[in-house]
Protein backbone atom coordinates (compact mmCIF):
# COMPACT_ATOMS: atom_id res chain seq x y z
CA UNK A 1 0.00 0.00 0.00
CA UNK A 2 2.90 2.40 0.67
CA UNK A 3 4.16 1.90 -2.82
CA UNK A 4 0.84 3.09 -4.02
CA UNK A 5 0.93 6.05 -1.92
CA UNK A 6 4.72 6.47 -3.08
CA UNK A 7 3.45 6.19 -6.75
CA UNK A 8 0.40 8.62 -6.47
CA UNK A 9 2.46 11.58 -4.89
CA UNK A 10 5.26 10.97 -7.73
CA UNK A 11 2.35 11.35 -10.45
CA UNK A 12 0.90 14.42 -8.69
CA UNK A 13 4.49 16.12 -8.25
CA UNK A 14 4.98 15.21 -12.05
CA UNK A 15 2.11 16.76 -13.41
CA UNK A 16 2.15 19.70 -11.43
CA UNK A 17 5.45 20.55 -12.29
CA UNK A 18 4.15 20.03 -15.90
CA UNK A 19 1.14 22.04 -15.29
CA UNK A 20 4.05 24.48 -14.25
CA UNK A 21 6.17 24.46 -17.50
CA UNK A 22 2.98 24.81 -19.45
CA UNK A 23 1.62 27.69 -17.66
CA UNK A 24 5.10 29.38 -18.23
CA UNK A 25 4.51 29.27 -22.11
CA UNK A 26 1.38 30.53 -22.42
CA UNK A 27 2.60 33.61 -20.20
CA UNK A 28 5.46 34.12 -22.84
CA UNK A 29 3.19 33.23 -25.96
CA UNK A 30 3.85 36.85 -26.75
CA UNK A 31 7.42 36.84 -26.17
CA UNK A 32 9.17 37.14 -29.81
CA UNK A 33 11.33 34.36 -30.59
CA UNK A 34 10.62 32.79 -27.11
CA UNK A 35 11.24 28.90 -27.69
CA UNK A 36 8.03 26.41 -26.30
CA UNK A 37 9.19 23.78 -23.67
CA UNK A 38 8.46 20.37 -23.78
CA UNK A 39 8.60 17.96 -21.03
CA UNK A 40 9.95 14.75 -20.54
CA UNK A 41 8.32 12.41 -18.07
CA UNK A 42 10.24 9.28 -17.34
CA UNK A 43 9.00 6.12 -14.71
CA UNK A 44 11.39 5.57 -11.71
CA UNK A 45 12.99 1.90 -12.11
CA UNK A 46 10.73 -0.92 -11.26
CA UNK A 47 11.22 -2.83 -8.50
CA UNK A 48 11.70 -6.87 -9.23
CA UNK A 49 9.33 -8.35 -6.55
CA UNK A 50 10.56 -11.67 -4.74
CA UNK A 51 8.41 -14.57 -3.34
CA UNK A 52 9.61 -15.35 0.34
CA UNK A 53 9.65 -19.25 -0.13
CA UNK A 54 10.04 -21.03 -3.29
CA UNK A 55 6.52 -21.65 -3.65
CA UNK A 56 6.62 -19.59 -7.15
CA UNK A 57 9.02 -20.45 -9.65
CA UNK A 58 12.36 -19.27 -9.15
CA UNK A 59 11.03 -17.37 -6.16
CA UNK A 60 10.06 -14.89 -8.39
CA UNK A 61 6.79 -12.92 -8.19
CA UNK A 62 7.11 -10.33 -11.17
CA UNK A 63 7.88 -6.24 -11.72
CA UNK A 64 6.48 -3.21 -9.96
CA UNK A 65 6.44 0.56 -11.00
CA UNK A 66 7.65 2.93 -8.65
CA UNK A 67 5.85 5.93 -10.02
CA UNK A 68 6.96 9.03 -12.53
CA UNK A 69 8.83 11.91 -12.65
CA UNK A 70 9.30 14.73 -14.56
CA UNK A 71 12.84 14.47 -16.00
CA UNK A 72 14.00 17.44 -17.72
CA UNK A 73 12.29 20.71 -19.75
CA UNK A 74 13.67 20.56 -23.34
CA UNK A 75 12.94 23.63 -25.37
CA UNK A 76 11.25 23.19 -28.85
CA UNK A 77 13.18 24.65 -31.35
CA UNK A 78 10.89 25.10 -34.23
CA UNK A 79 10.66 28.12 -36.13
CA UNK A 80 8.33 31.11 -35.47
CA UNK A 81 5.80 32.97 -38.03
CA UNK A 82 7.52 36.17 -38.79
CA UNK A 83 5.63 39.44 -37.69
CA UNK A 84 5.80 43.14 -39.31
CA UNK A 85 6.76 45.69 -37.15
CA UNK A 86 8.63 48.49 -39.15
CA UNK A 87 11.26 49.12 -36.34
CA UNK A 88 14.97 49.24 -37.60
CA UNK A 89 15.52 47.62 -34.28
CA UNK A 90 13.93 44.34 -34.60
CA UNK A 91 15.08 42.01 -36.55
CA UNK A 92 14.07 38.12 -37.52
CA UNK A 93 16.77 35.24 -37.86
CA UNK A 94 15.49 33.02 -40.69
CA UNK A 95 18.18 30.08 -41.01
CA UNK A 96 17.43 28.27 -44.34
CA UNK A 97 19.71 25.57 -43.54
CA UNK A 98 21.67 24.07 -40.94
CA UNK A 99 23.10 20.84 -39.86
CA UNK A 100 20.45 17.97 -38.00
CA UNK A 101 19.22 19.12 -34.79
CA UNK A 102 21.37 22.61 -34.75
CA UNK A 103 19.93 26.18 -34.32
CA UNK A 104 21.27 29.72 -35.11
CA UNK A 105 20.66 32.72 -32.22
CA UNK A 106 21.74 36.01 -32.08
CA UNK A 107 25.00 36.76 -30.12
CA UNK A 108 24.41 38.73 -26.67
CA UNK A 109 26.79 39.71 -23.73
CA UNK A 110 25.92 38.23 -20.41
CA UNK A 111 26.18 40.31 -17.27
CA UNK A 112 28.39 38.64 -16.38
CA UNK A 113 30.47 38.70 -18.82
CA UNK A 114 30.05 35.48 -20.62
CA UNK A 115 28.13 35.23 -24.07
CA UNK A 116 24.56 34.65 -24.39
CA UNK A 117 22.34 33.66 -26.82
CA UNK A 118 18.48 34.94 -27.59
CA UNK A 119 15.81 34.42 -30.79
CA UNK A 120 14.14 37.49 -29.32
CA UNK A 121 15.33 39.94 -32.01
CA UNK A 122 12.85 43.04 -30.52
CA UNK A 123 16.54 45.16 -29.89
CA UNK A 124 16.90 48.79 -29.18
CA UNK A 125 19.63 51.08 -29.38
CA UNK A 126 21.00 53.00 -25.90
CA UNK A 127 21.66 56.12 -24.91
CA UNK A 128 25.31 55.60 -25.73
CA UNK A 129 24.19 54.46 -29.56
CA UNK A 130 24.76 50.75 -28.49
CA UNK A 131 22.86 48.08 -30.03
CA UNK A 132 21.24 46.03 -27.36
CA UNK A 133 18.24 43.63 -26.59
CA UNK A 134 15.48 45.63 -24.32
CA UNK A 135 17.05 45.02 -21.23
CA UNK A 136 20.01 46.49 -21.86
CA UNK A 137 22.07 43.46 -22.89
CA UNK A 138 24.81 44.06 -25.58
CA UNK A 139 24.42 42.57 -28.98
CA UNK A 140 27.47 41.10 -30.26
CA UNK A 141 29.09 41.21 -33.77
CA UNK A 142 30.95 37.99 -35.37
CA UNK A 143 34.12 39.81 -33.24
CA UNK A 144 32.64 39.66 -30.29
CA UNK A 145 32.77 43.16 -29.86
CA UNK A 146 29.50 45.65 -28.79
CA UNK A 147 28.15 46.91 -32.28
CA UNK A 148 27.70 50.95 -31.81
CA UNK A 149 24.88 52.25 -34.46
CA UNK A 150 24.91 55.62 -32.99
CA UNK A 151 20.75 55.82 -33.72
CA UNK A 152 18.21 53.96 -35.08
CA UNK A 153 19.05 55.10 -38.54
CA UNK A 154 20.83 51.97 -39.49
CA UNK A 155 20.33 49.33 -42.30
CA UNK A 156 20.78 45.58 -41.91
CA UNK A 157 21.30 43.49 -44.87
CA UNK A 158 20.14 39.74 -45.07
CA UNK A 159 24.14 38.65 -44.17
CA UNK A 160 23.80 40.76 -40.91
CA UNK A 161 25.67 43.63 -42.07
CA UNK A 162 25.18 46.70 -40.23
CA UNK A 163 25.48 50.02 -42.38
CA UNK A 164 25.18 53.21 -41.23
CA UNK A 165 25.90 56.83 -42.95
CA UNK A 166 29.58 58.48 -42.85
CA UNK A 167 30.86 61.36 -44.07
CA UNK A 168 31.15 59.53 -47.59
CA UNK A 169 27.63 58.14 -47.81
CA UNK A 170 26.99 54.35 -46.45
CA UNK A 171 29.50 52.10 -44.94
CA UNK A 172 29.58 49.09 -43.20
CA UNK A 173 30.45 48.75 -39.08
CA UNK A 174 29.97 45.36 -38.26
CA UNK A 175 28.18 42.15 -38.54
CA UNK A 176 25.79 40.42 -36.16
CA UNK A 177 27.27 38.19 -34.56
CA UNK A 178 25.32 34.70 -35.35
CA UNK A 179 26.15 31.98 -33.53
CA UNK A 180 25.22 27.78 -34.15
CA UNK A 181 24.18 25.61 -31.26
CA UNK A 182 25.14 21.79 -32.33
CA UNK A 183 23.36 20.88 -29.36
CA UNK A 184 20.40 23.43 -28.54
CA UNK A 185 19.10 20.68 -25.84
CA UNK A 186 21.98 22.18 -23.68
CA UNK A 187 20.60 25.29 -23.10
CA UNK A 188 18.40 26.81 -20.09
CA UNK A 189 15.81 29.57 -20.78
CA UNK A 190 17.04 32.60 -18.66
CA UNK A 191 15.13 36.14 -18.43
CA UNK A 192 14.37 38.34 -20.86
CA UNK A 193 14.44 35.44 -23.78
CA UNK A 194 18.17 34.55 -23.32
CA UNK A 195 19.65 31.27 -23.31
CA UNK A 196 22.54 30.28 -21.50
CA UNK A 197 24.62 27.19 -23.08
CA UNK A 198 25.58 24.36 -20.17
CA UNK A 199 27.11 22.08 -23.39
CA UNK A 200 31.18 22.19 -24.21
CA UNK A 201 31.02 26.10 -25.55
CA UNK A 202 33.27 24.20 -28.35
CA UNK A 203 30.05 23.64 -29.54
CA UNK A 204 28.81 27.37 -30.02
CA UNK A 205 30.37 28.10 -33.60
CA UNK A 206 30.32 31.22 -35.99
CA UNK A 207 27.50 31.27 -38.45
CA UNK A 208 29.32 33.30 -40.52
CA UNK A 209 31.62 31.64 -42.90
CA UNK A 210 30.42 28.06 -42.31
CA UNK A 211 29.60 25.69 -45.73
CA UNK A 212 26.85 23.89 -44.14
CA UNK A 213 24.85 27.12 -42.87
CA UNK A 214 22.65 29.34 -44.65
CA UNK A 215 20.76 32.17 -43.10
CA UNK A 216 19.15 35.78 -43.70
CA UNK A 217 18.23 38.84 -41.20
CA UNK A 218 14.82 40.49 -41.83
CA UNK A 219 15.24 44.10 -40.67
CA UNK A 220 12.02 45.22 -39.20
CA UNK A 221 10.49 41.99 -38.55
CA UNK A 222 10.04 39.51 -35.52
CA UNK A 223 9.91 36.14 -35.15
CA UNK A 224 6.64 35.31 -33.33
CA UNK A 225 7.06 32.56 -30.40
CA UNK A 226 6.39 29.05 -31.33
CA UNK A 227 3.82 28.94 -28.83
CA UNK A 228 0.59 27.19 -29.84
CA UNK A 229 -1.84 28.43 -27.42
CA UNK A 230 -4.61 25.78 -28.46
CA UNK A 231 -2.54 22.92 -28.23
CA UNK A 232 -0.93 24.18 -24.76
CA UNK A 233 -4.74 24.70 -22.86
CA UNK A 234 -5.46 21.19 -24.02
CA UNK A 235 -1.86 19.77 -22.54
CA UNK A 236 -3.09 21.61 -19.45
CA UNK A 237 -6.45 20.58 -19.05
CA UNK A 238 -4.80 16.43 -19.69
CA UNK A 239 -2.34 17.22 -16.70
CA UNK A 240 -5.11 18.74 -14.34
CA UNK A 241 -7.05 15.63 -15.01
CA UNK A 242 -4.01 13.50 -14.48
CA UNK A 243 -3.11 15.26 -11.32
CA UNK A 244 -6.59 14.80 -9.79
CA UNK A 245 -6.65 10.94 -10.79
CA UNK A 246 -3.74 10.58 -8.65
CA UNK A 247 -5.22 12.92 -6.23
CA UNK A 248 -8.23 10.59 -5.87
CA UNK A 249 -6.24 7.51 -5.82
CA UNK A 250 -4.08 8.88 -3.16
CA UNK A 251 -6.89 9.48 -0.51
CA UNK A 252 -8.22 5.97 -1.25
CA UNK A 253 -5.02 4.87 0.20
CA UNK A 254 -5.60 7.39 2.65
CA UNK A 255 -8.93 6.33 4.13
CA UNK A 256 -7.60 2.29 3.24
CA UNK A 257 -4.89 3.32 6.07
CA UNK A 258 -6.97 4.99 8.27
CA UNK A 259 -9.97 2.30 8.50
CA UNK A 260 -7.09 -0.59 8.72
CA UNK A 261 -5.55 1.34 11.86
CA UNK A 262 -8.73 2.15 13.00
CA UNK A 263 -10.05 -1.63 12.66
CA UNK A 264 -6.90 -3.66 14.16
CA UNK A 265 -6.68 -0.92 17.08
CA UNK A 266 -10.59 -2.26 17.68
CA UNK A 267 -9.51 -5.78 17.50
CA UNK A 268 -6.37 -5.49 19.96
Amino acid sequence: MMRGLNGAAAGMIAQQRRQEMLTDNLNNMNTPGHKADQASLRAFPNMLIQAAGQGVRGGHIGELATGVYMQERIPHFAQGDLMETGNAADLALLQSSVPEGAMLFFAVEGDDGTGRLTRNGSFTVDGEGFLTTAGGRYILDTEGERIQTGSEQFRINEEGSVFVEGAEGEEEIARLGVILAEDPAQLVHEEEGLLRYEGDEADLLPAAGNDEVTYRIEQGFLERSNVDASRTMTEMMAALRSFEANQKILQSYDRSLERTVNDVGRIG
